[in-house]
């Protein structure tokens, strides 16, 4: 005898009506048994068939939703003079430097970041230009150099800083200093750009002075770019 598993309900039905029916009609045992037993597998086969896989099962998740996060610092783009208002902070006189915080303010809509040193030219008044050099330590703002620079992601509204300062006194032989810039020209770290601002240290009571070291190189000089909470304020 040969037993054919079905997964139709109605064709299941009536192959184990016919089993059971021939069970009757022969009283044979065996046939009565191996009609249930056909009945019971194809009833399971059936069941295997149409239940959900554990994939599938409630409480297993198919996929998971994930937000994006917040931009990194390589996916916001730098800060340029013309989204930016760069002024003078927290001037003063410590040390035998005179000097203050260039503050760069985002006034832009979106966030941007700075890293590295802003390029600072000090005008005389007779209109001479002195870059300034790039520090790696000062005594105002008791600021150090760390490599690498960091990076220093800027909000709409907030702000970064750099430090710049020069000798308030003359070095050893010489007598005086040269005439105090009035001016600065500065140009965030990687922008052509640039913005000129006043040179007047409300703090110190001077322009940013002008002072040479011993060898006759400007000693006026500013940081790198860093946060408010790293520097003395």
């Amino acid at each position: 005898m040969r037993f054919q598993m079905v997964c139709d309900p109605g064709a299941r039905s009536d192959a184990c009506h016919r089993l059971a029916s021939a069970a009757a009609r022969r009283r044979a045992a065996t046939v009565g048994t191996l009609a249930a037993v056909a009945c019971g597998l194809a009833m399971t086969a059936c069941g295997s068939q149409n239940s959900p896989g554990p994939a599938a099962s409630a409480g297993t998740p198919v996929g998971t939703a994930t937000s994006p996060g917040s931009p990194s610092p390589a996916s916001i783009s730098a800060c340029v003079a013309s989204r930016l208002k760069i002024g003078i902070t927290n001037t003063g006189a410590l040390a035998g430097q005179a000097g203050g915080y260039l503050k760069f303010t985002n006034e832009s809509r979106t966030p941007c970041h700075l890293t590295g040193w802003p390029a600072v030219i000090g005008l005389s008044a007779a209109g001479t230009a002195t870059p300034l050099r790039h520090a790696q330590s000062t005594m105002f703002g008791a600021w150090h150099y760390v490599a690498p620079p960091p990076v220093v992601s800027i909000q709409p509204g907030n702000s970064a800083y750099a430090v710049v300062a020069a000798d308030d006194q003359p070095a050893r032989a010489n007598t005086r200093c040269p005439a105090p810039y009035v001016r600065l020209q500065v140009s965030p770290p990687g922008d052509s750009q640039s913005v000129t601002i006043s040179a007047w240290l409300p703090g110190a009571g001077s322009f940013l002075p002008a002072c040479t070291s011993a060898d006759g190189s400007p000693t006026a000089e500013t940081s790198a770019i860093t946060t408010l909470s790293s520097l003395p304020h």
